[in-house]
């Protein structure tokens, strides 16, 4: 006994350290515990019922175990060989009808929540439809009804549901938007998951990948911007309207076979990121952060960002497809430029 109390004390620190610890990782900005809108909080009071009742059943099992360790321990010199018991009908029942009623009061409510958050509202005419494109590494973001497609930040008004309908163009994929709904997969051969979610209150909130999907899984982030519905129709309209290359013929050139090959600028089509408005973004590749107060190493201002990415996308996001461009330094900085100055105020 004295050993098991030396181990104990011994432990003691470890596990506290350990507790302390853990309870500092991740992100406030991407945690499921802190939902902000009805989808987010219904999954999280399924979360804390489930957990009180885990809590519940562990507390008594310990209790009782702790019980029957010190009341029924063997005594200094006692031999004699305890009663035997070979069961007992009515402990027998009672341990087998606790957990039926657990299993229901955990049961009923959750299953009453899997088929109200699968609703479709694809359908609904009120609802704002977005087309979710996982890509590797990188998020398209949709808007049929409005003739819209941009990519890594999603705007949304805080007044309406979002349906999302979300697939993949390569490998699979995950869609988490932690503080506002749970997770759908982007699966492979053409299947469309669909969700919905609401964000009433204004703000930014983060988004991941939340399925392996290659070496820079863990940098496809994307953001979500829920804003008042003035501001999401302003948004509307300035992605719509036309943007003019720039003025010198020399760098509309360069920028025309060097990047609108792929990217869309204004109204135009591309299989890459739709570059209009990128100067506004909160981030380049979804990871470079866009700040003019830069203290880490992946911040920078946006024309710095975007540079960066020019020079070496594969240096900051390995594995993607868009490979390294040659051009100057100049027309990196042109480039960058122009791009940089791309913004839309809504």
């Amino acid at each position: 006994m004295m050993n098991r109390w030396h181990i104990l004390k011994r432990l003691t620190p470890l596990l506290a350290g350990m507790v302390l610890l853990l309870s500092a990782c991740g992100r406030a900005d991407l945690s499921a515990l802190r939902p902000q809108g009805p989808v987010a909080e219904e999954q999280f009071g399924l979360m804390k019922l489930s957990i009180t009742i885990m809590a519940f059943v562990v507390i008594v099992v310990f209790v009782i175990a702790l019980y029957v360790i010190i009341r029924y321990r063997r005594r200094p010199g006692d031999k004699s060989i305890p009663v035997q018991v070979e069961g007992n009908h009515k402990l027998e029942i009672i341990w087998t009808v606790i957990p039926i009623v657990l299993l229901v009061i955990l049961g009923v409510p959750t299953i009453k929540s899997v088929f109200g958050l699968a609703e479709d509202y694809s359908k609904d005419p009120n609802a704002i439809q977005v087309k979710v494109t996982a890509h590797q590494y990188w998020w398209e973001f949709e808007y049929p009804k409005e003739g819209v497609k941009t990519a890594q930040e999603m705007i949304i008004p805080n007044d309406a549901v979002i349906s999302i309908e979300a697939k993949t163009a390569d490998v699979l994929h995950s869609f988490w938007i932690p503080s506002l709904a749970g997770k759908i997969d982007t699966n492979p051969g053409g299947n469309v998951n669909k969700m919905y979610f609401k964000a009433p209150k204004e703000g930014v909130y983060l988004g991941k990948c939340a399925e392996l999907c290659g070496p820079s899984h863990a940098l496809m982030d994307f953001k979500v911007k829920s804003v008042d519905r003035a501001s999401y129709d302003r948004w509307i309209a300035a992605q719509k309207a036309p943007v003019a290359l720039p003025a010198d013929k020399q760098l509309a050139e360069t920028l025309t076979t060097n990047c609108l090959s792929c990217h869309a600028i204004g109204d135009g089509t591309g299989w890459a990121p739709n570059l209009t408005g990128i100067g506004s973004r909160g981030t380049v590749a979804g990871m470079l952060v866009n700040t003019d107060d830069a203290k880490y190493e992946n911040e920078g201002t946006v024309q710095e960002n975007l540079e960066r990415w020019l020079k070496d996308p594969n240096e900051v996001k390995p594995g993607n497809k868009m490979g390294k461009i040659e051009l100057s330094d100049e027309e990196i900085k042109s480039i960058s430029k122009y791009l940089a100055d791309l913004k839309i105020e809504y």
